[in-house]
C-alpha cells in the first residue's frame, strides 16, 4: 500500500520548496544527463556540443508549453484569474504541452543551424522517457494523478481532502503515477535494446517508436484517472492527443521504414 505525503522538501527562508519540484529537478537532470551519455556512447552522429546547447532552449520551452497547454485547458479559469496564469509554483503543467515545447524549440533550433534533427529527436527520446518515469514521482508527493478506487495490494491511500467528491468515502485509489512511471520503463527498455539495435537503423525510429509506446500508454492509463482536465463528447483531452499523436508517430515509423527497409 502507497500512501502520498503531500510535504516540503525544504524551506530556503520563507519560501517553502516543495518534494514535487525537487523531483522534477532531478528528472530534468536525469533525462540531460542520460541524453548525453547515450551520445557518447551510442550516437557518434550526434554532436554532444551542439546537444548541450540545446537543451536549454528545450527545458524552458517545454515548461512554457506545458503550463501554456494547461492553461488553455482550464480557459475557464485563467480568464477569469489572468494573474494565476504564470504561477506555476501553483501547479498546473502538462506532459503533452512538454513535448510539444520540446519538439517546436528543436525544429527552431536545428533547422537554424543547419543540423539535422532527427538523430538528436532519437537520443533526447531515450533521456526523455527515462525523466518521465522519475517526473511522474511528483505526483506521487502531490497527492495527485491518481486513478479510481480499488482494493489491490498496490493501492495508495488519499487524505480525504484530496480525493474528488464523486469518490470521498473511498479511501484507496489506483496508483496510475506509479503505472506511468513502470510503462515509460518499459518504453526505454523496447527503444533502447529493441529500436536501436534494428538493422538498417534509420534516424527517427527511436523517436517515431517513443511517440508510439508512450501514446499507447497513456492512452490505457487515462482511461482510469479521476483528473482529466477537460473531457470532449466523455472522452479525456488526454486520450484524444495520445491517439493524435500515436497516428503521428505510426506515419513517423513507416517514414523511416520506406527510407531503410529492415533486411
Amino acid at each position: 500500500m502507497f500512501q502520498s505525503p503531500f510535504v516540503s522538501a525544504f524551506s530556503i527562508g520563507s519560501y517553502e520548496v516543495k518534494m514535487y519540484g525537487v523531483v522534477m529537478f532531478f528528472a530534468i537532470l536525469g533525462g540531460v544527463f542520460a541524453s548525453d551519455y547515450f551520445a557518447k556512447r551510442y550516437f557518434i552522429n550526434v554532436d554532444r556540443d551542439a546537444l548541450f546547447d540545446f537543451f536549454p532552449f528545450m527545458i524552458i520551452s517545454g515548461i512554457i508549453f506545458a503550463r501554456l497547454y494547461y492553461v488553455i485547458l482550464n480557459f475557464d479559469y485563467y480568464i477569469l484569474n489572468p494573474i494565476e496564469i504564470p504561477a506555476i509554483w501553483h501547479g498546473g503543467i502538462s506532459i503533452h504541452g512538454a513535448i510539444l515545447g520540446g519538439v517546436f524549440a528543436g525544429v527552431v533550433y536545428f533547422k537554424s543551424k543547419k543540423i539535422q534533427i532527427l538523430p538528436y529527436a532519437d537520443v533526447i527520446s531515450l533521456g526523455l522517457v527515462l525523466a518521465q518515469a522519475i517526473g511522474r514521482w511528483g505526483n506521487f508527493f502531490n497527492s495527485e494523478a491518481f486513478g479510481t478506487p480499488c482494493n489491490l495490494p498496490w493501492k495508495l491511500y488519499i487524505a480525504p481532502q484530496y480525493r474528488p467528491l464523486e469518490y470521498y468515502s473511498f479511501d484507496y485509489f489506483h496508483p496510475t503515477f506509479l503505472y506511468e512511471s513502470l510503462w515509460c520503463i518499459f518504453a526505454f527498455f523496447i527503444l533502447f535494446f529493441v529500436v536501436r539495435r534494428l538493422k538498417n537503423y534509420s534516424s527517427g525510429m527511436i523517436f517515431y517508436s517513443y511517440l508510439i509506446l508512450y501514446s499507447v500508454g497513456r492512452f490505457l492509463i487515462e482511461g482510469i484517472r479521476t483528473d482529466s482536465v477537460l473531457n470532449i463528447c466523455s472522452i479525456p483531452i488526454a486520450q484524444i492527443v495520445s491517439f493524435v499523436v500515436f497516428l503521428i508517430g505510426i506515419f513517423g515509423v513507416l517514414f523511416c521504414l520506406k527510407k531503410h527497409p529492415l533486411s
